[in-house]
């Protein structure tokens, strides 16, 4: 059992369904053809009230699962839908949204009482634990906020007045990704070029071999950062990107931007956490931040910012509420009046999390091991090729769509991926690669597919299949255009 976590666990639980920390062949095709019975497993549900004054939770009743029925936990999701896009907007168990439903109507029943004896210290329980998840020093590192879009908005927020203030000069710089998500490319457009700073995307290769590929990009952007006199001043850099997705080697870039005097170092890790495991202490970043309601069971919508030195950065949260100066932690958590339940089920999620065995990490295990044999399989189909090497993926993978489909753009792109999901029920983000001159018949589109607990065999033969047939069809993306 991971020992940062186990302590969350309620009660010892006998499981009926477990996930192995072996991941051997047949144990996995024991697991997927076990959900996809019609009945499923037996259920085996026990409520009781509970009575702890330290957490408020006396009128919440609790429900242990002994024996885990991965379909009943997720029978809200479309049966008939190959949902196989977790990475975009993740996935509740019932039994977590049961525990959030309690939380919004003990607000409704009195909200007074809940404001003011209730909210805050259920926050901390939730900050307590990401703590410990993620192998931080002290509570007040952790702050929690809506979702890591947020985060961007605060560290670079501070990024800005840094250059208003003259602490930085104009045409200092700031280097990240070139496949940095979209809005906090975006929040970098808004804060700091605005603000005077001038930004370097490091170009990455596509499909790409391996970190060292990585590493010598990064490296080169930080030298393009320090040219004509000019100081590096902010680092951008996804744990996960989000499309492509790859798993970058976030260590050995925080080290490299340490030992250039790299002022600010901002990890963006979205689809990190409960995907790959997070040390923050080891990545040494001054900045992290990472959703939970995306690959750790949280209903949307749910963030971390970890600060390393929280009394030193003076960050502040967006929007300015009564606990303005309090501190980020503080002010965060209460930006006004709003529905806070998400913010407050971290203990919930991480006992439905431990009732597999081996808890976060075995599921973390599981996840990438079922999410590349899927991948495999579908390159092996259409004769194609994966994005990455496998030992760069997390619980998402990038696969080679046949090029008789002709991709041609970013438009043919998400028209494909609407097609797929209005046409054949298939949920999966779809990337457009741009070919490189002299390239013979290239592989231009890529599916980012996801793998978490509830996904069957099914659901990803549903989507090669689908694929074969629009290919046998003789189907191209020019359909779209007439």
């Amino acid at each position: 059992m991971n020992p940062s976590i186990s302590r969350f666990r309620a009660t010892p639980l006998s499981l009926s369904l477990s996930l192995s920390l072996s991941l051997n062949p047949m144990a996995s095709n024991d697991v997927h053809s076990h959900r996809d019975e019609e009945n499923g497993g037996a259920t085996c549900i026990a409520t009781t009230d509970t009575q702890n004054s330290s957490n408020h939770r006396s009128d919440c009743k609790k429900y242990e699962i002994i024996d885990i029925d991965i379909r009943s936990e997720f029978s809200h999701h479309d049966r008939d839908v190959a949902r196989i896009n977790n990475g975009s907007f993740g996935s509740c168990p019932s039994s977590v949204i049961e525990s959030q439903q309690c939380y919004q109507l003990r607000f409704l029943q009195q909200p007074d009482d809940f404001y003011f004896n209730h909210l805050k210290p259920s926050i901390l329980r939730s900050r307590q634990a990401i703590k410990t998840l993620i192998k931080a020093d002290h509570v007040d590192e952790i702050s929690i906020i809506d979702n890591a879009t947020t985060a961007a908005a605060i560290v670079l927020q501070h990024v800005k007045w840094s250059f208003f203030e003259s602490k930085f000069n104009p045409g200092d710089t700031a280097v990240m990704l070139h496949y940095a998500y979209g809005a906090v490319k975006k929040s970098v457009e808004a804060y700091v070029t605005r603000a005077g700073g001038h930004v370097i995307e490091v170009k990455m290769p596509f499909p790409i071999a391996s970190n060292d590929e990585i590493i010598t990009a990064f490296r080169n952007a930080l030298e393009l950062g320090k040219s004509d006199n000019r100081k590096v001043r902010l680092a951008v850099i996804d744990h996960i990107t989000s499309m492509p997705t790859v798993v970058i080697p976030v260590k050995e870039l925080v080290k490299m931007c340490r030992e250039e005097g790299v002022d600010h170092i901002f990890v963006d890790a979205a689809h990190a956490i409960g995907s790959i495991e997070v040390d923050v202490k080891e990545i040494g970043a001054d900045f992290y931040t990472s959703n939970l309601h995306k690959w750790l069971f949280c209903p949307p919508s749910i963030a971390f910012l970890h600060c390393r030195n929280p009394e030193v950065a003076n960050l502040h949260h967006p929007v300015v509420s009564h606990e303005y100066g309090n501190g980020l932690a503080i002010e965060s958590s209460w930006i006004g009046t709003r529905d806070y339940s998400a913010q407050l089920v971290v203990p919930e999620a991480l006992e439905f999390v431990n009732r597999f065995e081996g808890g976060l990490d075995g599921i973390i295990k599981w996840n990438h091991q079922k999410v590349v044999e899927m991948a495999e399989m579908l390159v092996k189909a259409w004769g194609t090729n994966l994005g990455s090497p496998p030992e760069m993926c997390s619980s998402m993978a990038m696969v080679g769509l046949p090029p008789s489909l002709e991709i041609t753009s970013d438009s043919d792109a998400l028209k494909l991926r609407s097609h797929l999901r209005d046409c054949f029920r298939v949920e999966v983000p779809i990337y457009y690669r741009q070919p490189k001159d002299g390239e013979v018949n290239p592989v231009t589109g890529y599916a980012r597919i996801s793998h978490q607990i509830y996904n069957t065999f099914d659901d990803y033969y549903r989507f090669r299949d689908a694929v074969s047939n629009l290919v046998n069809c003789r189907f191209t993306c020019k359909l779209f255009q007439d």
